[in-house]
């Protein structure tokens, strides 16, 4: 009787326990969303850095933006290999002029790193020569928290902001509506775990 009566414990509290997460899933599924976000206010900067990873050009575009209002002089574009033997930024600078910002305003940096650390890494050299003691970073609202405890470990003595991009399918508050926003939690969650367990 004793072990009946422990197992029946045992599944109401799991059952109460499903109904709870059930019933406030918007709050703590949006916690979470938060978590992978930080963004600062914007600041006068040496340069602006647009991160990769951004097939739909609002990193770039958020960039320019910043360009314009005066931010920065220029954007330093990341370009790790992508499509067809072109780097990404070979599509972005293009993209940006396309939408009417001067081809003046970014400089190339084409590299062959495979991760954000790997990208942080192989951008730290051109930071060197831009002589760069102050940097926004333009990355995509899920990015913003990884990116930044990246490039504040692998670029002693620069100051970072982050200024985040829109995504058409990620907000923090409303992921998992739309199977994209899944998708971009669950990699996000997982590279920010791995990273942690430094793997």
């Amino acid at each position: 009787m004793a072990i009946r009566h422990s197992v029946k414990n045992e599944v109401l509290l799991v059952v109460a326990f499903v109904a709870v997460a059930t019933l406030t899933h918007s709050v703590w599924m949006a916690w979470m969303g938060a978590w992978l976000v930080h963004t600062d206010q914007p600041f006068h900067a040496d340069v602006i850095v647009c991160l990769a990873g951004d097939p739909y050009g609002h990193r770039i575009l958020k960039a320019a933006e910043l360009v314009k209002n005066g931010f920065a002089p220029k954007v330093l574009v990341s370009g790790p290999p992508g499509f067809y033997d072109l780097h990404e930024c070979d599509l972005a600078i293009p993209f940006a002029v396309r939408r009417g910002y001067p081809a003046g305003w970014f400089i190339a940096a084409p590299h062959n790193a495979h991760s954000t650390e790997e990208e942080v890494r192989a951008l730290w050299p051109e930071l060197i020569k831009l002589h760069t003691h102050r940097v926004i970073a333009v990355t995509s609202d899920y990015h913003t928290a990884r990116a930044r405890r990246l490039l504040t470990a692998n670029w002693p003595g620069i100051e970072v902001r982050m200024v985040a991009a829109p995504d058409d399918f990620f907000s923090a508050d409303g992921w998992w509506h739309n199977r994209e926003g899944r998708k971009i939690f669950l990699l996000e969650w997982t590279k920010t775990l791995t990273g942690f367990a430094g793997m």
